[in-house]
């Protein structure tokens, strides 16, 4: 023998002699094991039953809510500029300020335009005079009624050009057409200005439009005079706005329908171009059976949900009406006293053992 296989030996011998020293200790701890009692409930392999949370069902209201959102829009909303061509003298407005209808808010170079006004103001006395004369002597057939009638049309002209002229010196006014919140300026005194110079934008913010979009099923439901409820970003406050136009026809690509809403906009608070969060209630069912969305499974094409009976879940079919989106109507197959269970839906079994920990009595309309 080796001295390689000696050394085997005796290792595989030190094993054995330790294995039989421990093997009386293992045996007595499996033996404990064994003897350990089992839970209560899990006798013959069965489980403790499930906890759910029932819901007892009375009857409820169904509000049907059509959500969508919207932009605010500004009441009226024009680009300023001036009629006519020439240089800024005079800027009268404040930027962001509020400006009345008809107020002055720039002036353009009219000089000539009053000289040539006052020109023709200094001849309108000498014309009603000839005009005077010429009538006085036509009453006498002093002179012939043509005559007379050139002197009359020369007055006429003379007016005539007077008012061209106010209109052109008009023209040079810069005036609010209506009143609103003035932007900011893009011009500055002695600039040249002209008709495609753009020198503030006005905007009329009270009362505000909201402008929005509804689609097919809607159609029929939203009218000028429909009460809508609508939410702003980042505002704790609602808001209620009333429709008074709708689109004629559907968008091609889109299939909705836009139509608008007038908000009084009090104080000005609100500011166009907003986001708003709509709301539309269409319709109100009352004394009906509604249960959460969540409460309720699809399973091979039919709708089933689970009630509390006798200790078991009894499966049940449902035929649903109105949808919303946390809520659906129940027209059959679950009644008011019912105990509707909420949570743990999808483990659920028909005549499974449950067992009901909180139970919440459904709030009655």
């Amino acid at each position: 023998m080796t001295k390689r296989t000696r050394i085997f030996v005796i290792a595989i011998t030190g094993l054995l002699i330790i294995g039989m020293a421990f093997f009386p200790m293992i045996k007595k701890s499996q033996k404990k094991e064994d003897k350990k009692p089992v839970p209560k409930g899990q006798a013959g392999g069965q489980r403790n039953p499930l906890v759910v949370q029932g819901l007892v069902l009375q009857y409820s209201t169904l509000n049907d809510v059509f959500r969508t959102k919207g932009i605010l829009l500004p009441d009226e909303e024009v680009d300023l500029s001036f009629e006519t061509s020439g240089k800024i003298t005079n800027i009268h407005f404040k930027e962001g300020s509020y400006v009345n209808q008809g107020q002055l808010l720039a002036k353009i170079n009219d000089k000539p335009l009053q000289a040539e006004l006052k020109k023709l103001e200094t001849q309108l006395p000498l014309a009603n005079e000839r005009v005077f004369r010429q009538k006085t002597l036509l009453e006498k057939d002093a002179v012939s009624q043509e005559t007379y009638e050139v002197v009359v049309t020369e007055l006429e002209k003379l007016k005539a050009d007077i008012e061209l002229i106010k209109t052109r010196i008009a023209q040079t006014e810069l005036r609010a057409p209506f009143s609103g919140i003035i932007g900011l300026r893009q011009v500055s005194n002695g600039a040249y200005a002209s008709p495609t110079v753009v020198i503030a934008k006005l905007t009329k913010i009270s009362p505000l439009k909201l402008e929005f979009s509804v689609n097919e099923r809607q159609v029929d439901e939203i009218k000028p005079g429909t009460r809508l409820n609508f939410g702003i970003d980042n505002d704790k406050n609602a808001y209620e706005a009333v429709v008074y136009a709708i689109e004629s026809q559907l968008d091609a690509q889109t299939l909705s329908l836009k139509a608008r809403a007038r908000y009084p906009n009090p104080g000005g608070r609100l500011k166009a171009g907003q986001s708003a969060t709509v709301e539309i209630r269409l319709r109100q069912i009352t004394n009906t059976v509604v249960i959460p969305s969540i409460a309720s499974i699809a399973e091979m094409g039919r709708d089933i949900a689970f009630i509390y009976k006798d200790g078991k879940a009894k499966q049940v079919v449902l035929t649903k009406g109105l949808r919303t989106e946390n809520s659906v109507q129940v027209v059959s197959g679950i009644s008011v006293g019912d105990t509707l269970l909420t949570t743990g839906v999808m483990q659920l079994r028909d005549g499974m053992p449950v067992k009901l920990g909180e139970v919440v009595t459904q709030a009655a309309p």
